[in-house]
């Protein structure tokens, strides 16, 4: 149903847009962008190959490394603890206005000439936040009862993930706005999409490598099997 509903929404308000929002022809760009798609990848390559468009893009396929394994996998650990699955999706609504928030406060920060200071000044409190995260897996069974959790152990978990967003969307705006501000205007669109996607990669590749490596670097030990290790998973299933 919510699915449903969204799709509907989608739907309606691009045929809107479709039907009654019209291109400014008055205004000409200076030059065409692109006449097709060899012409865009030879764009993308030369612009890749810049020296320092290179460089930034090493750093931003690299930066979010330190942070991956505690964004990744915290969630799937507190629910192997034991924490309820539907508790933790509901301490996600009171992000909601956060996320809204968030933007438009961090947005003033960054709209000077030098966003990536924000970024850089986030960077290590979201790092201190990957042992904090670590700190709530390690405390979950201990404060554990029959009932379930206490509230104090909610309530450090909200404020925990609060503070995260907060790190996670001035890091993200930081780089939207240093991505805005370096693209060409005359190729903006392409500029600013492999910039965007460079970006958007260095998210995701290490929270996959994390999610992969997360098995292998578990220390498991097999109670009432004296002599037989569990590295594998077939041997944990014996």
């Amino acid at each position: 149903d919510f699915l449903f509903f969204w799709g509907a929404v989608f739907l309606v308000t691009t045929t809107l847009v479709a039907l009654f929002k019209k291109e400014n022809k008055e205004l000409i760009p200076a030059k065409e962008e692109t006449k097709g798609i060899t012409d865009t990848y030879r764009l993308l390559f030369s612009i890749i190959k810049m020296p320092a468009v290179l460089t930034f893009c090493l750093l931003i396929l690299t930066s979010k490394v330190g942070f991956s394994a505690a964004d990744a996998v915290t969630g799937l650990k507190l629910v192997e603890e034991g924490v309820p699955k539907e508790h933790l999706a509901l301490l996600a609504v009171p992000m909601v206005p956060l996320q809204i928030i968030l933007p438009l406060v961090i947005s003033k920060y960054t709209a000077g000439p030098q966003p990536l200071n924000t970024f850089y000044k986030a960077m290590p409190f979201r790092l201190l936040l990957g042992l904090e995260f670590a700190f709530l897996v390690w405390w979950a069974p201990k404060v554990k009862h029959e009932g379930g959790f206490p509230v104090y152990y909610y309530a450090v978990v909200v404020l925990s993930y609060a503070l995260h967003q907060i790190t996670l969307y001035s890091m993200y705006v930081a780089i939207m706005a240093f991505n805005a501000k370096v693209s060409d205007p005359l190729i903006g669109g392409t500029y600013m999409t492999l910039l965007n996607t460079v970006s958007n990669l260095g998210g995701n590749w290490p929270s996959t490598v994390a999610l992969w490596l997360v098995d292998p670097l578990t220390v498991k030990e097999c109670a009432g099997a004296q002599g037989h290790a569990c590295g594998t998973a077939e041997a944990a299933e014996v």
